[in-house]
């Protein structure tokens, strides 16, 4: 999984999932032509001279930044195994339940997730419910002496981020850097022993207020807003002589980016692009009154869009077989839905988020040219089909037994128990070769699809269409101009309380980074990553690896040949740290990308060559042995991975940095940093799902019923712990059932990583592990970064939202949760027995 400490991921894909007044063809194009010089662009001359002057317009916005781009064609591609639907925030809600998604640390990043990019933290003010009795803060109770001067010392934590990057202070500096940020953080009057999240990031909301353009702010958004502005200066720079040729790999990336961010090419053609691509499509008939439902085929469409790297109404993708991680597979799943989850269409609670989205639909309609009162009748009609559909999709909680979901077939066997569809044509159009009735596929939602079809046929066809279409344009419109991302920011205000929508250049960056995130990784590795760094890494976790096995060798409730077989899991899990090799070596980075077309002045049509570019990707592996050697993360994100086909761990070189890592600090702070991290998705392997995958990746039954048997009670204990836990703010208790995987791995992570330091300790007694201000022994040090990894805060919509969907905890009761499990925490901190942080009775896994 993610930073959130997880999720996995198998394969690229993770499961993703008006009538307008009567007007002719041509009169529709009138209607959305363009201003030139004083004319309607309305013909097919003045159509060229428009192109003409954008080409024009192009090449003086280049020729501004002194790089020497290419207006001819330029190939470009994805970036990653993992790169998926640009601006798809808010179409990937079933990844976290997918047996091929991988475990995360944190439930962020690039455009996974509905709600990624506010995963990760909560409010740490007092809730009410604990007494906040002032303890003393003498040494000798095994609590931390703060030097309040320091307090006094702001400091500025995005400037201090970027002295990493560019090598900056020694060993001194850092630390007193890295002091004065965690007493900042703290609140001093807090009682440990109460509410170690309070003591730890009581101040962070304070002096670290959410942004206006974010629904959350956290160490984990703090940490990528500062990859970012790396990132968006390499993007910037202007090509090297030796990169200048239209295969580069680096001249495509820069280029992707140029086209984003040339807004005034984006506002001549507003929206022109998408409009003919829809008529090439069929019409959306939500604009078109002459539309002809004589003519449409919902199967052809739906497969058409898949081309597009879009899953509408069905999810397909080519991905590793999970019994069979060795062989390549056919695989279908239900879809996701156009909000986050299925309870924001059938629970009443939820109403005002569904009329919004409905208000966000005929907006969008409305500004491609339907008609208000036909916008209106058609998307009533619209959410009431995708309504009916959520009704028949599956919830989470359901989900999250692979071995009942999953039913292998071959398309003959499907074709019989749903012989309304036709398989062999819907695939052919796909893989764009012909299929065999006797290949295989995985099928993990076959009750939704035989409900799927049942609803089909009960539905007019224009609605149909409506819908395939409207979750392809919601995408597409993001790649035009601003107007309609004012009524996308209008929409998210409500669903996530987001106040202005992220600056153009942010958003270029997430898109190029997702896209074409290994051209951007070898920009970043080669100018910022410390190779001593990747060394270190390695070295850590093989020492927390080490932990493991030796707990498995203490643990009683686990019988002797499950022990065996998980340790030698233990041993086989492969290591991925920084970057992969390959990004380093032009010639093989420009082959990554050879098949994608670049321009810089047609950010629209760079999109869909790059969605059809990964779709072909994905859909040719078919046949094909999997190669689990590869790396399938872009390097410069910020998060860890762990995926269970493969039984490997990934570590990109963007988490590599404070407070997660850095050479100067007290080891303390990096192994309470990434070597709890790298505990984390150790842990993920053991998890409620990871534990079903053998050494090989392969999912069977390789536990006896014995130790099964004792891993769901102990399971259960945390699923009862973490469902006590309420975000008071909203009234919402925490979903114990579908964030057990993060918990196990929380609480195995930390345990491992404590463990392996402690021996660091005893080996390295002569080393200082004391920050500048700070009276505090490594040992305390270790669990207070881990809390401050944690710290942040949430606006009231998106932690509603969080809590309906996250697979992971809010940052406030990760630390909680976690330490009050911890008895080397107790005893750090002399907690006495009873308290919140050390109750009698704790719950404990791994």
């Amino acid at each position: 999984m993610t930073i959130t400490l997880s999720k996995t991921t198998i394969t690229p894909r993770e499961s993703r999932a008006r009538i307008g007044s009567r007007v002719s063809k041509d009169d529709r194009t009138i209607s959305h032509g363009h201003l030139n010089n004083g004319k309607l662009a309305d013909s097919a001359s003045s159509r060229k001279e428009l192109d003409r002057e954008e080409n024009d317009t192009a090449r003086k916005f280049f020729s501004d930044r002194s790089v020497n781009y290419f207006i001819d064609k330029v190939k470009v591609e994805d970036g990653s195994d993992d790169a998926q639907d640009l601006d798809e925030e808010m179409d990937n809600f079933l990844d976290d339940y997918h047996p091929e998604i991988d475990d995360t640390y944190e439930s962020s990043g690039g455009s996974k997730d509905y709600y990624s990019e506010y995963d990760g933290g909560t409010t740490g003010t007092n809730d009410g419910r604990e007494s906040r009795k002032k303890k003393s803060t003498r040494q000798k109770d095994g609590i931390p002496f703060i030097n309040s001067t320091w307090l006094s010392v702001a400091v500025d934590q995005i400037p201090y981020l970027r002295t990493f990057w560019r090598d900056e202070g020694n060993a001194r500096s850092i630390r007193e850097a890295r002091a004065r940020i965690m007493l900042r953080y703290m609140d001093k009057s807090a009682d440990p022993c109460q509410d170690f999240y309070r003591y730890a990031c009581g101040n962070w909301a304070k002096r670290n207020p959410i942004p206006k353009d974010k629904a959350g702010y956290d160490t984990f958004e703090m940490l990528r807003e500062s990859l970012d502005s790396v990132l968006r200066e390499l993007l910037e720079e202007p090509p090297h002589t030796a990169q200048l040729s239209a295969d580069d790999a680096i001249v495509k990336a820069k280029n992707l980016f140029g086209s984003c961010m040339n807004y005034e090419i984006l506002e001549r053609r507003m929206e022109r692009p998408l409009i003919q691509l829809l008529d090439q499509l069929g019409g959306w008939p939500i604009l078109r009154p002459d539309w002809n439902s004589d003519k449409f085929d919902w199967l052809l469409l739906t497969a058409q869009l898949r081309l597009y790297n879009n899953d509408v109404l069905i999810s397909e993708w080519v991905g590793p077989d999970i019994k069979n991680s060795d062989k390549y597979v056919i695989q279908f799943d239900q879809t996701s839905l156009g909000l986050p989850t299925r309870d924001y269409f059938l629970q009443r609670s939820n109403t005002v988020y569904l009329e919004a989205y409905k208000e966000y639909l005929i907006k969008i309609a409305t500004l491609l040219g339907a008609s208000l009162d036909n916008a209106t009748v058609q998307a009533g009609q619209l959410i009431e089909f995708e309504t009916q559909l959520a009704t028949i999709t599956s919830s989470p909680d359901e989900r999250r037994n692979f071995s009942e979901l999953y039913q292998r077939m071959s398309i003959g066997e499907l074709r019989m128990l749903v012989p309304q569809i036709d398989w062999r044509r819907y695939l052919s159009i796909v893989l764009a070769r012909p299929v065999n009735l006797s290949e295989p596929v995985v099928v993990f939602a076959l009750q939704y699809i035989q409900d799927l079809v049942v609803l089909l046929s009960k539905t007019r066809p224009r609605t149909v269409a409506n819908y395939l279409l409207w979750r392809f344009v919601r995408h597409r419109v993001n790649n035009l101009d601003d107007r309609f991302q004012a009524v996308k920011q209008k929409f998210y205000y409500i669903l996530f309380g987001r106040e202005q929508a992220p600056s153009r250049w942010k958003n270029c960056v997430t898109q190029v980074n997702s896209n074409m995130g290994m051209a951007v990784g070898s920009m970043f590795v080669k100018k910022y990553f410390d190779e001593n760094s990747k060394n270190d890494t390695l070295s850590m976790t093989r020492e927390i690896q080490r932990s493991f096995r030796e707990l498995f060798d203490k643990t009683n409730w686990i019988d002797g040949e499950t022990k065996r077989l998980a340790t030698e899991k233990v041993n086989a899990m492969s290591l991925r740290i920084g970057y992969p090799d390959f990004i380093l070596q032009p010639h093989l980075l420009n082959e990554r990308y050879k098949d994608v077309i670049i321009r810089p002045d047609k950010y629209f049509e760079n999109t869909l060559n790059i969605l059809k570019h990964l779709t072909r990707l994905e859909q040719d592996r078919l046949g094909n042995t999997v190669n689990k050697t590869l790396w399938n993360t872009a390097p410069a994100v910020v998060n860890a991975y762990y995926s269970r086909n493969k039984n490997q761990i990934m570590f990109p070189a963007g988490i590599l940095q404070p407070p997660f890592y850095h050479r100067f600090f007290p080891r303390s702070l990096n192994y309470g940093g990434i070597g709890v991290v790298i505990g984390h998705e150790i842990t993920h392997g053991f998890d409620d799902k990871g534990r079903l995958f053998d050494k090989n990746g392969n999912l069977h039954r390789w536990w006896k019923d014995e130790a099964i048997n004792s891993f769901h009670r102990r399971a259960q204990c945390l699923i009862d712990q973490y469902a006590r836990y309420t975000v008071t703010e909203v009234g919402m208790q925490i979903d114990g059932v579908n964030t057990q995987g993060e918990n196990i791995a929380d609480n195995g992570g930390i345990k491992q990583a404590f463990t392996a330091y402690e021996r660091w300790l005893r080996a390295n007694q002569e080393e200082d592990e004391t920050l500048p201000g700070i009276s505090a022994t490594g040992k305390q040090l270790f669990f207070l970064n881990f809390a401050q990894v944690w710290c942040g805060s949430m606006r009231p919509e998106a932690t509603r939202n969080k809590l309906k969907t996250a697979v992971h905890s809010p940052g406030k009761f990760r630390v909680i949760g976690t330490l009050s499990n911890s008895k080397d925490f107790a005893q750090v901190f002399n907690c006495p027995p009873g308290s919140p942080m050390n109750p009698l009775s704790k719950c404990s896994v791994w």
